[in-house]
């Protein structure tokens, strides 16, 4: 007896021990091309920080665990990514994130009369204003924390989805992203805040006639476009479900709708992919 002890206390002395540090989790774990990504740490020590292929994430509490969202663009080469969080103890988790291709749908769309019908040189002419206006909405000012503090609501009362995000539109010999969801709203339709917020642009564009766009902080920003009326102005703060302006058909646009866009850190992402993630 006494014999078999020792050999017993010496075997358990010399088992190795392994001590938790944490785990990097991913949802989804195979995100698309062009969809959000909602990274979480589950640590006994504090994160310091989080980065996605070497750019820095911001971090946020979301059901008592640190957390950050992350935006795959929509062009982003399909493939692994590294993800990487730096713990306040001094360890490193690191995982990796497939990106998988996003299967491309191609549908026609011509272009209204008011912008100079279905010609090559209206064509040309859009898409080179698209791109100036889409330059606008870069570099908006956006809070370093988050504003939210309620799920996200959708836009109007009665969410009819037309138009899902990314189908290429083919206007003329060019082809356009679709980055964003159209919902169905006749002329004066209230259009609703889908969070907490700052309005940080309020403008009229040749392509997306009156639009609006709402900083919900940590690089996290709603898009509101073919607007017919506006009631805010920059710098207000809006509550959730706060009517923001009427849907109209101003600017690109064949018929009254809304367009939404969803950016992450300015990286359009599928709104209601982001909705769904943060229910």
């Amino acid at each position: 007896m006494k014999l078999l002890f020792k050999t017993l206390f010496i075997t358990s002395f010399f088992l190795p021990l392994y001590t938790y540090a944490g785990a990097i989790n991913v949802t989804p774990e195979k995100p698309l091309q062009g969809e959000p990504v909602l990274i979480t740490i589950t640590a006994t020590s504090s994160v310091s920080s989080l980065s996605f292929n070497g750019k820095r994430l911001s971090v946020f509490t979301y059901k008592n665990k640190p957390t950050a969202l992350h935006g795959v663009d929509l062009y982003t080469k399909p493939g692994t990514y590294k993800v990487t969080a730096r713990l306040a103890d001094g360890t490193t988790l690191s995982r990796g994130i497939e990106v998988v291709k996003r299967d491309q749908v191609v549908a026609p769309l011509g272009i209204p009369a008011k912008l100079g019908g279905n010609t090559e040189k209206a064509a040309t002419k859009l898409v080179n204003t698209l791109a100036t206006e889409n330059a606008s909405l870069i570099g908006l000012r956006t809070g370093t924390h988050a504003f939210w503090t309620k799920q996200f609501i959708y836009p109007t009362q009665k969410p009819f989805v037309t138009d899902e995000y990314e189908y290429s539109r083919q206007t003329g010999s060019y082809s356009i992203a679709h980055k964003g969801t159209d919902f169905r709203a006749a002329t004066g339709t209230p259009i609703l805040a889908m969070n907490r917020g700052v309005i940080r642009l309020v403008q009229e564009g040749r392509n997306y006639g009156k639009t609006i766009v709402i900083d919900h902080g940590l690089g996290v920003q709603t898009l509101y476009m073919h607007l017919s009326k506006i009631h805010v102005e920059e710098g207000q703060l809006v509550l959730p479900g706060q009517v923001i302006g009427l849907s109209g058909m101003t600017g690109y646009a064949e018929q009254p709708h809304l367009h939404l866009s969803l950016r992450i850190n300015e990286v359009s992402i599928d709104p209601l992919k982001f909705m769904a993630l943060l229910q």
